[in-house]
């Protein structure tokens, strides 16, 4: 009798071949998705901060134009807003300082920042060392 050794072949199925291909796809895809999504929570937090601003400058504005209003009013306005949303190392600029004892027709202007650094959510890596400003011009009518 003619006898033919067995030979075990090493090759793995077809199912273990497509496991080792998926591992593979996931350790490729991770990381990208990852910073896909970091970026998105980066940009989403930058929209939030820069309107923030928007609307505590606004609301800054507004106060300006009440009769008898001082700048100190206004800074109060826009800074209790900004701390309502959780706006840290915000600044509140007012011009012109003295805007209660100026004549109608002039503007006043209510300027705020904030550095987005201090105001990120996951560290402010994509834009670090930027300030976002926001400024809002009324003009006083009494």
């Amino acid at each position: 009798m003619n006898f033919r050794p067995i030979r075990r072949s090493f090759r793995a199925r077809p199912q273990e071949q497509r496991r080792g291909v998926a591992v593979v796809e996931f350790a490729v895809c991770a990381p990208v998705l990852t910073l896909i999504m970091l970026g998105t929570i980066e940009s989403s937090a930058m929209m939030f901060l820069q309107q923030s601003l928007s609307i505590s400058a606004y609301e800054g504005c507004r106060i300006a134009l009440v009769p008898e209003a001082k700048a100190t009013n206004v800074k109060y306005q826009s800074e209790l807003i900004l701390k309502d949303r959780g706006v840290k190392e915000a600044t509140v600029l007012v011009e012109p300082a003295n805007f209660s004892t100026s004549p109608e027709g002039t503007w006043i202007t209510v300027t705020t920042s904030a550095p987005f650094n201090k105001n990120s959510l996951v560290g402010g890596w994509i834009f670090s060392g930027r300030t976002l400003t926001a400024t809002v011009q009324m003009m006083k009518e009494q």
